[in-house]
């Protein structure tokens, strides 16, 4: 039997198909099941991350990044806002290579990890960030530059408030002690590990008032390895539940006692017509519900705490307390 079909068979089983009278072979849907359970691996540039492993590194970011646009909210005395773009795996050569020339390319050690990371500011959120601390009103130049000894040295000082800052959002994971090393502004001279070492980077996005720019982490595979195992939600979250120690407690006590509050006492009060206050005089008496015997209402805040009398000490005026206000009492009242 001749396996060649005619014309008219080849049209006929194109309407049959297109009428869905005949569905697809099972071997060519199994072949299909088959395609999609291929995942395409480049071995030049291996995954060394997993995926929970980059989650965990967006969550220590996010909160890095909150503390961070508080900290240059306040020094900056501008809005400040920053949220994490993005956290990608790539090769340090790729992240170096997308990096515009000049730029501000900030070399620290994260002791006692080995290794070097490097925090990387565009120069639009750099000159933003120079530009308020010399008094302006936080505006980039349009023409790009490198920068100059003085402005080296005073941006330096926010670089180093920006480590700790970091150092804080770590701390869940790993306690370590960052120290700046060295500022380029050529990223072309920056090689702190192999062009074709995976690195982790983390994209933050700035916005300084009117201005936006980017922020780059960038923290080589090399130097996260010994604590990659803690790099899980599990551990993440364990270390957000702190104890609460005698110390921390003693801390808050202190903080406490140097609040500043309101005290006041109420030497009484009246219900008078609207009328009546309009054609108050000076000289003329109010008289209240309190006797001259009767103690007095002593208020911390809006809150009634203690009773007591009135008087005098020297010639300043006084109030002496005579009495704690119990729990629920001032509900009775």
């Amino acid at each position: 039997m001749s396996e060649i079909l005619s014309q008219e068979e080849i049209d006929a089983l194109l309407g049959a198909l297109s009428a869905g009278e005949v569905g697809s072979s099972s071997k060519t849907q199994s072949k299909k099941e088959d395609y999609k359970k291929i995942r395409v691996y480049d071995f030049k540039r291996p995954n060394k991350f997993s995926k929970e492993q980059i989650h965990t590194l967006q969550a220590i970011h996010e909160n890095f990044a909150r503390l961070l646009a508080t900290f240059l909210s306040a020094h900056l005395r501008t809005v400040v806002t920053m949220n994490v773009h993005s956290v990608e795996q790539i090769t340090y050569d790729e992240f170096i290579r997308s990096l515009p020339n000049p730029t501000l390319l900030n070399i620290f050690m994260m002791e006692p990890l080995a290794g070097n990371a490097i925090l990387e500011v565009n120069p639009n959120v750099t000159f933003t960030i120079l530009d308020r601390l010399f008094g302006g009103p936080g505006q980039a130049p349009e023409k790009m530059r490198g920068l100059t000894d003085i402005e080296r040295t005073v941006i330096e000082k926010v670089i180093i408030r920006c480590l700790q800052i970091l150092k804080e959002a770590w701390e869940n994971i790993i306690v370590f002690d960052p120290k700046l090393e060295i500022i380029e502004t050529n990223p072309m001279f920056t090689q702190i590990v192999s062009p074709t070492e995976m690195v982790v980077l983390i994209s933050i996005h700035a916005t300084i008032g009117d201005n936006e720019g980017i922020m780059n982490l960038c923290i080589p595979f090399i130097v996260l390895e010994p604590i990659i195992s803690k790099l899980t939600a599990h551990f993440w979250f364990a270390g957000t539940a702190k104890t609460v120690t005698a110390e921390h407690i003693q801390n808050t006590q202190r903080r406490l006692e140097k609040a500043k509050i309101t005290l006041s006492a109420v030497l009484g009060e009246t219900t008078i017509k609207l009328g009546e206050l309009l054609e108050l005089q000076p000289g003329d008496v109010i008289q209240l519900d309190n006797r001259t015997t009767d103690e007095l209402k002593i208020l911390v805040g809006d809150r009634k705490k203690f009773y007591g009398r009135p008087g005098t000490v020297g010639s300043r005026l006084a109030v002496q307390i005579t009495r704690l206000v119990k729990e629920g009492d001032e509900d009775n009242e």
